[in-house]
């Protein structure tokens, strides 16, 4: 896997920081869709979690695997808009800065939702209202997105792609300013546990309010 460095490591950190404390401690299985360097296996099979790396590739599940091998701890190489789980699968869903590079918005959120047990959750993190670039390809001669983000969102347009009668409660926090990546600040904050850095990203948001992601909760009920 390609080792993040600087401030796109440290943004990286505090998104995955975010999502942990949005995870309930009587979560039993967690899946995790588009599992990249295997942060959730990391994180959670040393709690006795139960933890499903799922991605398209079959080779990121695979080397995820054996670099957290445990018999909790299970690749899964898979579609995410058909998933080969039974409905009710999982206390928790994530799919971390996945959204923004799908097809269907609506039909990912709905197929996530379905592997989701009552009472459980699906958490989603993607950039905020990110002005979307695009490239022109020098092969094809189209227009092709950068870094392969062909959609961006707000807390409304989250919230609009599910409605169905099983959805409990919609919850989303917006975080990560703006101005504290440019002014690059990780050299210091990087120091900072999560919940100090926190209160710093909270305040210059409130001087500033420029932040760079979103995380929201679908609950089901």
């Amino acid at each position: 896997f390609e080792k993040r460095k600087g401030e796109t490591a440290h943004d990286e950190r505090r998104v995955r920081e975010f999502i942990i404390s949005r995870i309930p401690k009587n979560v039993n299985t967690v899946l995790d869709v588009g599992c990249g360097n295997g942060w959730v296996a990391k994180e959670f099979l040393p709690k006795g979690k139960q933890v499903y790396s799922l991605d398209i590739s079959v080779t990121n599940p695979a080397i995820v695997q054996k670099l957290y091998h445990n018999e909790n701890h299970f690749g899964i190489a898979a579609d995410s808009f058909q998933l080969p789980f039974k409905d009710q699968s999982f206390d928790c869903v994530i799919a971390s800065e996945i959204i923004e590079h799908v097809i269907d918005p609506a039909g990912f959120i709905k197929e996530l939702f379905r592997v989701v047990k009552k009472g459980g959750g699906l958490i989603i993190t993607t950039p905020y209202k990110e002005k979307l670039i695009y490239y022109l390809c020098i092969h094809c001669n189209q227009k092709t997105p950068a870094n392969a983000h062909i959609h961006a969102f707000d807390e409304k347009k989250l919230e609009s792609l599910y409605s169905g009668n099983d959805l409990e409660s919609f919850k989303y926090e917006t975080f990560g300013n703006k101005l504290l990546l440019y002014l690059r600040t990780y050299v210091i904050l990087q120091f900072f546990p999560f919940w100090m850095w926190k209160l710093k990203d909270k305040f210059f948001n409130l001087i500033i309010n420029k932040p760079i992601h979103i995380i929201c909760i679908y609950k089901k009920k």
